[in-house]
Protein backbone atom coordinates (compact mmCIF):
# COMPACT_ATOMS: atom_id res chain seq x y z
CA UNK A 1 0.00 0.00 0.00
CA UNK A 2 1.19 3.58 -0.86
CA UNK A 3 1.46 6.38 1.55
CA UNK A 4 -1.98 8.56 1.77
CA UNK A 5 -3.03 11.98 3.22
CA UNK A 6 -5.63 12.92 5.20
CA UNK A 7 -6.53 16.30 4.37
CA UNK A 8 -9.30 18.53 7.57
CA UNK A 9 -11.36 20.94 5.22
CA UNK A 10 -11.85 24.40 6.44
CA UNK A 11 -8.85 25.81 6.56
CA UNK A 12 -7.72 29.34 5.41
CA UNK A 13 -4.34 29.52 3.99
CA UNK A 14 -2.36 32.60 5.10
CA UNK A 15 1.28 33.17 5.44
CA UNK A 16 4.44 33.35 3.14
CA UNK A 17 6.46 30.65 0.92
CA UNK A 18 9.16 30.03 -0.98
CA UNK A 19 9.19 27.77 -3.60
CA UNK A 20 12.59 26.56 -4.74
CA UNK A 21 13.81 25.20 -8.00
CA UNK A 22 11.77 24.08 -11.37
CA UNK A 23 10.95 20.21 -11.70
CA UNK A 24 10.60 20.54 -15.17
CA UNK A 25 14.42 22.29 -15.67
CA UNK A 26 16.25 20.83 -12.80
CA UNK A 27 15.80 17.33 -14.41
CA UNK A 28 16.83 18.30 -17.99
CA UNK A 29 19.73 20.69 -16.56
CA UNK A 30 21.33 17.40 -15.37
CA UNK A 31 20.88 15.66 -18.21
CA UNK A 32 22.31 18.67 -20.03
CA UNK A 33 25.63 17.79 -17.68
CA UNK A 34 26.48 15.07 -20.12
CA UNK A 35 27.62 18.02 -22.72
CA UNK A 36 30.47 18.32 -21.11
CA UNK A 37 33.58 16.53 -19.16
CA UNK A 38 34.11 17.10 -15.69
CA UNK A 39 32.03 18.83 -12.62
CA UNK A 40 28.54 20.60 -12.92
CA UNK A 41 26.66 21.66 -10.10
CA UNK A 42 23.33 22.62 -9.54
CA UNK A 43 22.45 25.10 -7.00
CA UNK A 44 18.13 25.42 -5.79
CA UNK A 45 17.99 21.79 -6.98
CA UNK A 46 14.05 21.20 -5.80
CA UNK A 47 14.20 18.46 -2.76
CA UNK A 48 12.05 15.78 -4.83
CA UNK A 49 12.08 12.27 -5.47
CA UNK A 50 12.62 12.95 -9.15
CA UNK A 51 16.27 13.80 -8.52
CA UNK A 52 17.76 11.10 -7.09
CA UNK A 53 15.74 9.35 -10.06
CA UNK A 54 17.62 11.20 -12.92
CA UNK A 55 20.75 10.44 -10.30
CA UNK A 56 20.52 6.75 -11.13
CA UNK A 57 20.08 7.43 -14.79
CA UNK A 58 23.07 9.68 -15.22
CA UNK A 59 24.85 7.10 -12.79
CA UNK A 60 23.81 4.44 -15.17
CA UNK A 61 25.55 6.36 -17.73
CA UNK A 62 29.00 6.53 -16.18
CA UNK A 63 28.53 10.09 -14.03
CA UNK A 64 28.77 10.56 -10.19
CA UNK A 65 26.03 12.73 -9.02
CA UNK A 66 25.86 13.69 -5.21
CA UNK A 67 22.59 15.48 -3.84
CA UNK A 68 23.19 17.60 -1.28
CA UNK A 69 19.76 19.18 0.09
CA UNK A 70 19.59 22.07 -2.92
CA UNK A 71 23.02 21.29 -4.38
CA UNK A 72 23.52 18.71 -7.11
CA UNK A 73 26.69 17.98 -8.51
CA UNK A 74 27.55 15.88 -11.04
CA UNK A 75 30.78 14.15 -12.33
CA UNK A 76 30.66 13.17 -15.78
CA UNK A 77 32.94 10.41 -17.48
CA UNK A 78 34.99 11.67 -20.73
CA UNK A 79 32.82 9.27 -22.53
CA UNK A 80 29.84 8.05 -21.08
CA UNK A 81 28.25 5.16 -21.64
CA UNK A 82 25.21 5.49 -24.72
CA UNK A 83 23.39 3.18 -22.85
CA UNK A 84 20.68 4.21 -20.84
CA UNK A 85 18.54 0.57 -20.57
CA UNK A 86 17.60 0.33 -17.02
CA UNK A 87 14.73 0.52 -14.09
CA UNK A 88 15.15 4.31 -13.63
CA UNK A 89 13.86 5.59 -16.77
CA UNK A 90 11.19 3.92 -16.75
CA UNK A 91 10.15 5.19 -13.96
CA UNK A 92 9.46 9.19 -14.92
CA UNK A 93 9.21 10.60 -18.50
CA UNK A 94 12.36 13.46 -17.98
CA UNK A 95 14.33 10.35 -18.31
CA UNK A 96 14.14 10.83 -22.19
CA UNK A 97 15.71 13.78 -21.86
CA UNK A 98 19.39 11.91 -22.10
CA UNK A 99 18.54 11.38 -25.60
CA UNK A 100 19.87 14.75 -27.34
CA UNK A 101 23.36 15.33 -24.78
CA UNK A 102 24.25 11.21 -26.07
CA UNK A 103 23.94 12.03 -29.42
CA UNK A 104 25.52 14.93 -28.83
CA UNK A 105 28.57 13.51 -27.36
CA UNK A 106 28.52 10.18 -28.75
CA UNK A 107 26.82 10.11 -31.93
CA UNK A 108 24.54 7.28 -30.93
CA UNK A 109 22.06 6.26 -27.90
CA UNK A 110 19.76 3.54 -26.46
CA UNK A 111 17.22 5.03 -24.07
CA UNK A 112 14.05 2.33 -22.73
CA UNK A 113 11.29 4.17 -23.19
CA UNK A 114 10.16 6.10 -20.02
CA UNK A 115 7.25 6.19 -17.87
CA UNK A 116 5.79 9.16 -15.64
CA UNK A 117 2.10 10.50 -15.04
CA UNK A 118 -0.89 9.22 -16.84
CA UNK A 119 -1.69 11.64 -18.31
CA UNK A 120 -2.59 10.93 -22.17
CA UNK A 121 -0.38 10.03 -25.31
CA UNK A 122 3.81 11.65 -25.06
CA UNK A 123 5.02 10.40 -28.23
CA UNK A 124 8.84 10.70 -29.56
CA UNK A 125 8.23 11.18 -33.20
CA UNK A 126 9.39 14.83 -32.82
CA UNK A 127 12.30 13.93 -30.88
CA UNK A 128 12.81 11.16 -33.32
CA UNK A 129 12.27 13.31 -36.54
CA UNK A 130 14.36 16.60 -35.60
CA UNK A 131 17.38 13.80 -35.03
CA UNK A 132 16.65 12.28 -38.02
CA UNK A 133 16.45 15.91 -39.81
CA UNK A 134 20.43 16.25 -38.53
CA UNK A 135 21.65 13.04 -39.76
CA UNK A 136 20.68 10.20 -37.30
CA UNK A 137 18.72 7.24 -37.74
CA UNK A 138 16.62 6.60 -35.31
CA UNK A 139 13.75 4.18 -34.15
CA UNK A 140 11.81 2.42 -31.58
CA UNK A 141 13.73 -1.33 -31.27
CA UNK A 142 12.57 -3.63 -28.20
CA UNK A 143 11.34 -0.53 -26.10
CA UNK A 144 13.93 1.29 -26.86
CA UNK A 145 14.80 4.39 -28.68
CA UNK A 146 17.27 3.81 -30.79
CA UNK A 147 19.54 6.27 -32.16
CA UNK A 148 23.30 6.96 -34.24
CA UNK A 149 24.69 9.08 -36.68
CA UNK A 150 28.12 9.33 -38.12
CA UNK A 151 27.84 13.07 -37.23
CA UNK A 152 25.01 15.67 -36.59
CA UNK A 153 24.92 18.38 -39.00
CA UNK A 154 22.87 21.68 -38.59
CA UNK A 155 19.62 21.75 -40.82
CA UNK A 156 16.57 23.82 -40.54
CA UNK A 157 14.05 21.69 -38.23
CA UNK A 158 10.10 22.83 -37.41
CA UNK A 159 7.96 21.12 -35.27
CA UNK A 160 4.26 20.34 -35.80
CA UNK A 161 3.63 21.64 -32.10
CA UNK A 162 6.04 23.64 -29.70
CA UNK A 163 6.89 20.61 -27.83
CA UNK A 164 8.78 20.86 -24.63
CA UNK A 165 10.57 17.92 -24.49
CA UNK A 166 11.31 17.72 -28.55
CA UNK A 167 12.56 21.36 -28.11
CA UNK A 168 15.39 20.08 -25.72
CA UNK A 169 16.23 17.04 -27.26
CA UNK A 170 16.72 18.59 -30.81
CA UNK A 171 18.79 21.97 -28.35
CA UNK A 172 20.96 19.72 -26.59
CA UNK A 173 21.79 17.83 -29.78
CA UNK A 174 22.44 20.61 -32.26
CA UNK A 175 24.86 22.35 -29.68
CA UNK A 176 27.75 20.06 -30.58
CA UNK A 177 26.66 19.69 -34.10
CA UNK A 178 28.29 20.59 -37.40
CA UNK A 179 27.12 23.95 -38.81
CA UNK A 180 24.04 25.95 -37.21
CA UNK A 181 20.54 24.30 -36.82
CA UNK A 182 17.35 26.73 -36.59
CA UNK A 183 14.29 25.41 -34.96
CA UNK A 184 10.97 26.74 -35.45
CA UNK A 185 7.89 26.80 -33.32
CA UNK A 186 10.40 25.70 -30.58
CA UNK A 187 9.15 26.09 -27.11
CA UNK A 188 9.28 29.40 -25.26
CA UNK A 189 8.41 28.09 -21.48
CA UNK A 190 10.70 29.41 -18.85
CA UNK A 191 12.45 26.23 -18.24
CA UNK A 192 13.04 26.46 -22.17
CA UNK A 193 15.01 29.89 -21.51
CA UNK A 194 16.89 28.48 -18.09
CA UNK A 195 18.47 25.28 -20.23
CA UNK A 196 19.45 27.85 -23.03
CA UNK A 197 21.33 29.97 -20.10
CA UNK A 198 23.27 27.00 -18.77
CA UNK A 199 24.18 25.87 -22.36
CA UNK A 200 25.47 29.33 -23.26
CA UNK A 201 27.31 29.18 -19.85
CA UNK A 202 28.56 26.27 -20.84
CA UNK A 203 29.94 27.65 -23.88
CA UNK A 204 27.25 26.85 -26.48
CA UNK A 205 26.03 29.32 -29.09
CA UNK A 206 22.51 29.89 -28.89
CA UNK A 207 20.27 32.97 -30.63
CA UNK A 208 16.96 33.46 -30.35
CA UNK A 209 16.40 32.47 -26.62
CA UNK A 210 12.68 32.95 -25.46
CA UNK A 211 11.21 33.01 -28.78
CA UNK A 212 9.57 30.72 -31.31
CA UNK A 213 13.06 30.14 -33.83
CA UNK A 214 16.24 29.12 -31.90
CA UNK A 215 19.17 29.12 -34.02
CA UNK A 216 22.00 26.97 -32.20
CA UNK A 217 25.63 27.45 -33.82
CA UNK A 218 27.66 24.05 -33.41
CA UNK A 219 30.67 24.44 -31.18
CA UNK A 220 33.63 21.31 -30.81
CA UNK A 221 32.57 20.82 -26.99
CA UNK A 222 31.63 22.33 -24.07
CA UNK A 223 32.55 23.35 -20.48
CA UNK A 224 30.97 22.01 -17.34
CA UNK A 225 29.22 25.34 -15.06
CA UNK A 226 27.63 26.17 -12.07
CA UNK A 227 24.01 26.97 -12.87
CA UNK A 228 21.10 28.07 -10.42
CA UNK A 229 17.86 26.05 -11.05
CA UNK A 230 15.09 28.42 -12.27
CA UNK A 231 12.39 28.98 -9.81
CA UNK A 232 9.11 26.53 -10.46
CA UNK A 233 6.08 28.41 -11.30
CA UNK A 234 3.50 25.11 -11.60
CA UNK A 235 4.06 24.65 -7.62
CA UNK A 236 3.70 28.77 -7.07
CA UNK A 237 0.79 28.56 -9.10
CA UNK A 238 -0.47 26.34 -6.89
CA UNK A 239 -0.12 27.94 -3.59
CA UNK A 240 -1.70 31.06 -5.23
CA UNK A 241 -4.88 29.19 -6.57
CA UNK A 242 -4.84 27.44 -3.48
CA UNK A 243 -5.59 31.24 -1.51
CA UNK A 244 -8.29 31.62 -3.54
CA UNK A 245 -10.05 28.86 -3.15
CA UNK A 246 -9.79 29.02 0.98
CA UNK A 247 -10.02 32.78 0.69
CA UNK A 248 -6.63 32.97 2.55
CA UNK A 249 -3.93 35.41 1.98
CA UNK A 250 -0.62 33.60 0.88
CA UNK A 251 3.08 35.18 -0.39
CA UNK A 252 4.45 33.31 -3.02
CA UNK A 253 8.45 33.97 -3.15
CA UNK A 254 10.93 32.68 -5.67
CA UNK A 255 9.70 33.32 -9.25
CA UNK A 256 9.61 36.44 -11.40
CA UNK A 257 5.73 36.64 -11.43
CA UNK A 258 5.90 36.76 -15.34
CA UNK A 259 6.21 33.43 -15.23
CA UNK A 260 2.37 33.27 -14.23
CA UNK A 261 0.55 36.08 -15.83
CA UNK A 262 -1.84 34.89 -17.29
CA UNK A 263 -2.59 32.43 -14.21
CA UNK A 264 -2.32 35.16 -11.45
CA UNK A 265 -5.24 37.56 -14.57
CA UNK A 266 -6.82 34.35 -13.95
CA UNK A 267 -6.96 34.95 -10.60
CA UNK A 268 -7.87 38.23 -10.36
CA UNK A 269 -11.05 37.16 -12.68
CA UNK A 270 -11.93 35.47 -10.32
CA UNK A 271 -11.86 37.98 -7.58
CA UNK A 272 -8.65 37.74 -5.98
CA UNK A 273 -6.44 40.41 -5.19
CA UNK A 274 -3.49 39.74 -7.09
CA UNK A 275 0.22 42.07 -5.97
CA UNK A 276 3.43 41.40 -7.93
CA UNK A 277 7.11 42.35 -6.87
CA UNK A 278 10.38 41.18 -8.50
CA UNK A 279 10.71 37.94 -7.07
CA UNK A 280 7.50 36.71 -6.30
CA UNK A 281 3.25 37.58 -6.12
CA UNK A 282 0.40 38.00 -3.31
CA UNK A 283 -2.91 36.29 -3.79
CA UNK A 284 -5.77 37.54 -1.14
CA UNK A 285 -9.07 36.49 -1.70
CA UNK A 286 -11.95 37.36 0.55
CA UNK A 287 -14.83 36.56 -1.08
CA UNK A 288 -16.24 33.17 -2.81
CA UNK A 289 -14.45 32.94 -6.09
CA UNK A 290 -16.04 34.19 -9.20
CA UNK A 291 -16.09 31.50 -12.39
CA UNK A 292 -13.15 31.75 -14.91
CA UNK A 293 -13.12 29.98 -18.05
CA UNK A 294 -9.96 28.47 -18.88
CA UNK A 295 -8.09 27.18 -21.81
CA UNK A 296 -4.52 25.27 -21.54
CA UNK A 297 -1.68 26.06 -24.28
CA UNK A 298 1.50 26.29 -24.19
CA UNK A 299 3.41 29.19 -22.40
CA UNK A 300 2.35 32.03 -22.74
CA UNK A 301 -1.02 30.56 -22.75
CA UNK A 302 -2.29 28.83 -19.21
CA UNK A 303 -0.44 25.81 -18.22
CA UNK A 304 -1.66 22.05 -18.34
CA UNK A 305 0.35 21.47 -15.34
CA UNK A 306 -2.57 23.58 -13.44
CA UNK A 307 -5.68 22.25 -15.06
CA UNK A 308 -6.11 20.49 -12.20
CA UNK A 309 -6.04 23.48 -9.83
CA UNK A 310 -7.83 25.36 -12.54
CA UNK A 311 -10.96 23.06 -12.01
CA UNK A 312 -11.13 23.01 -8.55
CA UNK A 313 -11.34 26.27 -8.01
CA UNK A 314 -14.36 26.14 -10.68
CA UNK A 315 -16.05 23.66 -8.07
CA UNK A 316 -16.19 26.10 -5.59
CA UNK A 317 -16.43 29.00 -7.51
CA UNK A 318 -20.07 31.30 -8.13
CA UNK A 319 -21.36 30.35 -11.36
CA UNK A 320 -20.25 27.61 -14.41
CA UNK A 321 -16.59 27.27 -15.67
CA UNK A 322 -15.37 25.90 -18.83
CA UNK A 323 -12.21 24.21 -18.90
CA UNK A 324 -10.53 23.50 -21.89
CA UNK A 325 -7.61 20.86 -22.38
CA UNK A 326 -4.93 21.60 -25.53
CA UNK A 327 -2.17 19.83 -24.42
CA UNK A 328 -2.55 16.43 -22.43
CA UNK A 329 -5.97 14.60 -23.41
CA UNK A 330 -5.70 12.44 -20.15
CA UNK A 331 -6.17 14.95 -18.20
CA UNK A 332 -9.61 14.75 -17.40
CA UNK A 333 -9.05 11.73 -15.14
CA UNK A 334 -9.10 14.05 -12.47
CA UNK A 335 -12.36 15.00 -12.66
CA UNK A 336 -13.69 11.56 -12.03
CA UNK A 337 -12.20 12.08 -8.60
CA UNK A 338 -13.69 15.78 -8.08
CA UNK A 339 -17.05 14.10 -8.61
CA UNK A 340 -16.18 11.93 -6.07
CA UNK A 341 -15.98 14.73 -3.81
CA UNK A 342 -19.06 16.31 -4.71
CA UNK A 343 -18.11 18.59 -7.97
CA UNK A 344 -20.66 19.37 -10.54
CA UNK A 345 -18.84 18.59 -13.34
CA UNK A 346 -18.90 16.49 -16.67
CA UNK A 347 -16.14 16.51 -19.57
CA UNK A 348 -17.11 16.86 -23.51
CA UNK A 349 -14.02 15.65 -25.32
CA UNK A 350 -11.69 18.40 -24.71
CA UNK A 351 -13.84 20.72 -22.50
CA UNK A 352 -15.01 20.56 -18.78
CA UNK A 353 -17.97 21.88 -17.47
CA UNK A 354 -18.06 22.93 -13.97
CA UNK A 355 -21.19 24.05 -12.19
CA UNK A 356 -19.39 25.68 -8.14
CA UNK A 357 -21.26 24.81 -5.37
CA UNK A 358 -20.62 26.05 -1.86
CA UNK A 359 -18.86 23.21 -0.54
CA UNK A 360 -17.19 19.72 -1.94
CA UNK A 361 -17.72 16.81 0.75
CA UNK A 362 -14.82 14.38 1.94
CA UNK A 363 -14.41 11.42 0.52
CA UNK A 364 -11.76 8.80 -0.68
CA UNK A 365 -9.90 9.30 -4.08
CA UNK A 366 -6.78 8.83 -6.01
CA UNK A 367 -4.10 10.65 -7.64
CA UNK A 368 -3.28 10.12 -11.14
CA UNK A 369 -0.45 11.98 -11.30
CA UNK A 370 1.68 14.84 -9.75
CA UNK A 371 -0.28 18.02 -10.35
CA UNK A 372 -4.26 15.77 -10.49
CA UNK A 373 -2.38 14.83 -6.71
CA UNK A 374 -1.69 18.34 -5.80
CA UNK A 375 -5.19 19.37 -6.88
CA UNK A 376 -7.12 16.78 -4.92
CA UNK A 377 -5.61 18.01 -1.89
CA UNK A 378 -6.42 21.82 -2.52
CA UNK A 379 -9.86 20.31 -2.89
CA UNK A 380 -10.04 18.21 0.38
CA UNK A 381 -9.33 21.86 1.87
CA UNK A 382 -12.50 23.16 0.59
CA UNK A 383 -14.57 20.16 1.55
CA UNK A 384 -16.42 19.05 4.88
CA UNK A 385 -14.69 16.56 7.00
CA UNK A 386 -11.83 14.55 6.41
CA UNK A 387 -10.53 13.82 2.96
CA UNK A 388 -8.33 10.83 2.54
CA UNK A 389 -5.79 11.35 -0.86
CA UNK A 390 -4.18 8.01 -2.18
CA UNK A 391 -1.14 7.41 -4.34
CA UNK A 392 0.46 10.07 -2.98
CA UNK A 393 3.80 9.41 -4.10
CA UNK A 394 3.11 11.17 -7.62
CA UNK A 395 3.01 14.11 -5.26
CA UNK A 396 6.37 13.82 -3.70
CA UNK A 397 7.85 13.89 -7.26
CA UNK A 398 6.55 17.39 -8.42
CA UNK A 399 6.60 19.18 -5.01
CA UNK A 400 9.24 19.40 -2.21
CA UNK A 401 7.71 19.80 1.55
CA UNK A 402 4.59 19.79 0.84
CA UNK A 403 2.81 18.57 4.20
CA UNK A 404 4.85 20.85 5.79
CA UNK A 405 4.71 24.21 3.36
CA UNK A 406 1.18 23.20 3.79
CA UNK A 407 0.69 23.10 7.74
CA UNK A 408 2.76 26.67 7.86
CA UNK A 409 0.52 27.72 5.76
CA UNK A 410 -2.63 26.96 8.28
CA UNK A 411 -3.45 23.75 6.30
CA UNK A 412 -4.57 20.49 8.33
CA UNK A 413 -2.82 17.37 6.57
CA UNK A 414 -1.38 14.25 8.10
CA UNK A 415 0.81 11.53 6.31
CA UNK A 416 -0.20 8.31 6.49
CA UNK A 417 2.54 5.53 6.19
CA UNK A 418 1.59 2.37 4.03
Amino acid sequence: MSDRYLVTGGARLAGRVVVGGAKNSVLKLMAASLLAHGRTVLTNAPEIADVPLMAQVLEGLGASVQIDGDRVTIDTPEVPSHHADFEAVKQFRASVCVLGPLMARCRRAVVALPGGDAIGSRPLDMHQAGLRALGAHSAIEHGCVVAQADDLIGAQIGLEFPSVGATENILMAAVLADGVTEIDNAAREPEIVDLCEMLIEMGARIDGVGTETLIVTGVERLSPTSHHVVGDRIVAGTWGIAAAMTRGDVEVVGIPPQHLALVLTKLEHAGAVVDRFEDGFRVRQQDRPRSVNTATLPFPGYPTDLQPMAIGLASISEGMSLITENVFEARFRFVEEMVRLGADARTDGHHAVVRGIDQLSCAPVWSSDIRAGAGLVLAGLVADGVTEVHDIEHIDRGYPHFEENLRALGGEIERVRG
